[in-house]
C-alpha cells in the first residue's frame, strides 16, 4: 500500500502534544496591532491548543503525527 500524504500546510503550522492534542500559534497577531488592546496582545502570546472540533479537521491531514 502506498504511503499517505501529509498536508504541507499542516506540518508547517501545527504540532502534536504528548497527549495527542494539536498545538498552534495564536490567531490575530500578524498585523493591525494598533487597533488591538494591550490585553489582547498579552493574552495572545505563545501557542494554544485547538478545540476538539478543530482537531477533528486537522488530524486526518497529518496521518503520521503521533
Amino acid at each position: 500500500m502506498p504511503k499517505m500524504k501529509t498536508k504541507s500546510s499542516c506540518k508547517k503550522r501545527f504540532k502534536v502534544t504528548a497527549k495527542g492534542r494539536i498545538k498552534a500559534a495564536q490567531a490575530g497577531k500578524r498585523h493591525g496591532m494598533i487597533k488591538r488592546t494591550n490585553k489582547f496582545i498579552r493574552n495572545a502570546r505563545g501557542t494554544t491548543t485547538l478545540s476538539k472540533a478543530d482537531e477533528q479537521i486537522i488530524k486526518p491531514m497529518m496521518p503520521y503525527a503521533r
